[in-house]
C-alpha cells in the first residue's frame, strides 16, 4: 500500500480503536493517526505471528487485526502516560 493509503487507513483504525478504547489521551487525531497505523503493523505482526495472516489492503481481516493492534496500543499508551 502506498504512504497515502496507510495514513487513510491509520486514521480509519484509530477512529475505530478510539471508539472501543475511549478516554482522554494528549495528542487528539493525530495521535490516533499514528495509533492507528502503528496498530496496523502490531496486529499485522501479531496476526502473521498466530498464523491469522496479515494487513494487506482494505478488507475485514486486515482491519479486524488493526484495530486489534490499535486498541493493544491505546491501552498500553494510557498506562505509560499515567
Amino acid at each position: 500500500m502506498s504512504w497515502l493509503v496507510w495514513i487513510i487507513f491509520g486514521l480509519v483504525v484509530g477512529a475505530i480503536a478510539k471508539f472501543i478504547h475511549p478516554g482522554k489521551d494528549p495528542g487528539g487525531w493525530i495521535v490516533s493517526i499514528i495509533i492507528g497505523i502503528l496498530g496496523a503493523v502490531v496486529g499485522g505482526w501479531i496476526g502473521t505471528f498466530l498464523g491469522f495472516g496479515d494487513v494487506d489492503g482494505f478488507n475485514l481481516k486486515s482491519i479486524i487485526l488493526a484495530v486489534g493492534g490499535a486498541v493493544l496500543l491505546l491501552f498500553v499508551y494510557n498506562k505509560v502516560k499515567k
